[in-house]
């Protein structure tokens, strides 16, 4: 598949699959909160230089958070992820020629990372917070819409599905459709079927055999698979120690369909996804 999604000043090549880079500037995000958010703030030095690492080690596009959407994690303001957020994405522009992704449910940090200079919208509720639509299609940037069943601090109690394929091409579906009207063009939307967003790991695994089935009107995928506890129903690994498994789930989900795969090792990543595209290619 050949595609090229508008990203801001720059496009986004998608005739191979891309590595986003993780950059958390949170105090508590599940893997890596606290890294790059020292004493009350956002350390700027440090996540120039996790930037720049991660730029050298082959991430294509670089996710800022500045909310962790961890199960059980403290809300915060409007306020605070605002400066968090668009203190990194200030300093990362000015250094680096890449695309930013702002992972935010919030309209204010959309517009605001918009006029920094982000080149693509990553929200985990769907643009469905009031405002977010608007705030989307006035940025003029690409976006990627997730599916999550529930809310961050509800979503892994008890979900449920009638038909989880179903029931997730119905929403991208109607996602979709919402944007379309808000004036964002298909050419702009990415999709993500949130895995470990309000799905067991059973859930998971399903949806990853099943992923080639959730290519809604070709529209590029994108997945997070990297360090999720979904590894932990089939192995006892730390955190800290699900590289390998993560590697394979990366790998899983290109060989399924995804053209963007978000992780927190981008080298390691970046590696796997080379090998399996220059297999693909000798199997053409």
């Amino acid at each position: 598949m050949t595609r090229l999604v508008p990203c801001g000043a720059r496009m986004l090549d998608l005739s191979r699959p891309r590595v986003m880079g993780i950059l958390n500037v949170t105090p508590d995000s599940f893997s890596d909160g606290g890294q790059l958010y020292r004493n009350q703030r956002v350390d700027v030095d440090a996540v120039l230089r996790r930037a720049e690492e991660m730029l050298r080690d082959g991430a294509d596009i670089l996710d800022v958070g500045g909310e962790s959407t961890r199960p059980g994690a403290e809300q915060v303001s409007e306020a605070e992820e605002l400066d968090r957020v668009t203190g990194a994405v200030k300093a990362i522009v000015e250094r680096f020629d890449t695309i930013i992704s702002v992972d935010s449910s919030n309209p204010t940090v959309m517009t605001e990372s918009a006029r920094l200079g982000a080149g693509l919208l990553n929200d985990v509720r769907g643009f469905s917070r009031e405002g977010a639509l608007e705030a989307a299609a006035d940025s003029g940037l690409a976006v990627c819409v997730m599916h999550m069943q529930g809310q961050p601090d509800t979503m892994q109690v008890n979900p449920d599905y009638v038909d989880l394929i179903a029931d997730i091409d119905e929403f991208f579906e109607e996602r979709v459709r919402t944007l379309s009207l808000a004036g964002v063009s298909l050419d702009r939307i990415i999709l993500d079927p949130g895995f470990g967003f309000g799905k067991t790991a059973e859930h998971n695994f399903r949806m990853l055999a099943r992923l080639n089935e959730l290519v809604y009107q070709d529209l590029p995928v994108l997945v997070g698979l990297s360090r999720k506890s979904m590894i932990t129903s089939v192995l006892e690994r730390s955190i800290e120690d699900r590289l390998f498994a993560s590697l394979a789930l990366a790998t899983m989900a290109v060989e399924r369909g995804a053209r963007i795969v978000r992780v927190h090792d981008v080298r390691a990543t970046a590696d796997a996804l080379a090998m399996w595209h220059r297999m693909s290619q000798s199997d053409t």
